[in-house]
Formats: C-alpha cells, structure tokens, sequence
C-alpha cells in the first residue's frame, strides 16, 4: 500500500470509535492502516478530553485525517474543536447499525478509502 505520509512527521489517524458498525470500522480500518505502515492511529479520546500533550503532538502531525464511520463526523468535530489543522477527511455512507464486528470485506474497503482520500 502507499504511504499517506509526504513529510517527516508521520500521518495520524484520529478514528471514530463509536458504539455502531461504522465506528467500529473506521476503527479497524485505521488500525490496519497503522500495521502496514501507511500512518499511525491516535488517541482522539484524548483530543476530545483536551489532553495537552495530546492535542499539541496532533497540532504538530503535518497530516491529521479525520475518519469518521457516520454523517455525526464526531472525529472531525473533536479536531477542529481543538483547533488541530485537519489535512482530510472520510466518512463512507455506509448505514450505521449496531454490528461491531465489521466484516473483513468492509475493512479493507474503508481501508482504500482512507488511503485515496489522503491522495
């Protein structure tokens, strides 16, 4: 896979998380994306609890991607209430449902998704 980094500082993936199959997807999503190398999954727990150490290491990403699974964009909203500069975002319409196991299907779409957003 490409990486979706063109700079020093790594990419940072803040995934939406959520109680709902797409939270959960972009979730795995990011996590695979972090294996393979593509960029890192961040803490966005930690963004929405105004951690400073936290939020300044995102404000400091040169590539902060906002994955959210739904049209709420909670991902997003955290970022942007923490004044961290958002390089892109996704969402992926998919229905939210309460599934939280994704199929592996699901991930490695989303995963491509992530991937040709941050082109």
């Amino acid at each position: 896979m490409d990486n979706c980094t063109c700079s020093a500082t790594p990419t940072l993936f803040f995934a939406c998380s959520g109680g709902s199959n797409v939270g959960q997807l972009a979730n795995d999503a990011c996590r695979e994306l972090t294996r393979e190398g593509v960029g890192k999954l961040f803490c966005l727990a930690g963004i929405g609890g105004h951690i400073s150490g936290i939020v300044e290491s995102a404000k400091a990403s040169s590539t902060a991607v906002a994955v959210d699974g739904c049209g709420v964009k909670c991902a997003l909203k955290a970022l942007e209430a923490a004044n961290v500069p958002i390089a892109h975002h996704t969402d992926w319409g998919i229905e939210k449902n309460g599934n939280l196991f994704p199929e592996a299907a699901a991930v490695q779409k989303a995963k491509q998704i992530i991937q040709d957003n941050c082109r």
